[in-house]
């Protein structure tokens, strides 16, 4: 799951999230909110399972890669910052009673002494298949094992 750890003001609010910022979150758990990519939202809606661990990646920043791990503590449910219009991430096509997008909560389970950056990472072998690798640009995504 990628996040930017750097501020990004969207409708005037800083939507940096990294993984110092859910590890300072009540109980070290946030919602993983504003996914707008439908096949994002649908390995949220889903896929992911309570328990399932998170490559929490830090993107859009000097140095992209994965910073940490989180787990899922709570399967994927509606959106609902989608419903506001104040929200960064207000869509005004989706409705609370067919929501068109889905988020799940995830919780810090540690994070890394130091980034494992993209470019370690396209450099061992067994990940050159990575959708992180092939498809960067999708927020969400499964990783498989080698």
């Amino acid at each position: 799951m990628k996040a930017e750890p750097e501020s990004r003001i969207v409708k005037g609010v800083d939507v940096k999230f990294s993984i110092d910022d859910l590890y300072a979150m009540k109980d070290s758990t946030s919602q993983w909110d504003g996914v707008r990519n439908f096949e994002a939202r649908n390995i949220m809606r889903d896929q992911m399972k309570l328990g399932d661990k998170v490559l929490f990646y830090h993107s859009n920043c000097k140095t992209p890669g994965i910073a940490g791990v989180a787990a899922i503590v709570r399967e994927g449910y509606p959106d609902y910052t989608a419903f506001d219009a104040a929200h960064p991430y207000y869509d005004p096509k989706s409705a609370r009673d067919s929501p068109k997008w889905y988020m799940v909560d995830v919780k810090f389970e540690r994070k890394f002494a130091q980034i494992l950056s993209l470019a370690e990472l396209k450099e061992h072998g067994p990940l050159a298949d990575m959708v992180l690798i092939k498809r960067g640009r999708l927020s969400v995504q499964p990783v498989q094992q080698s």
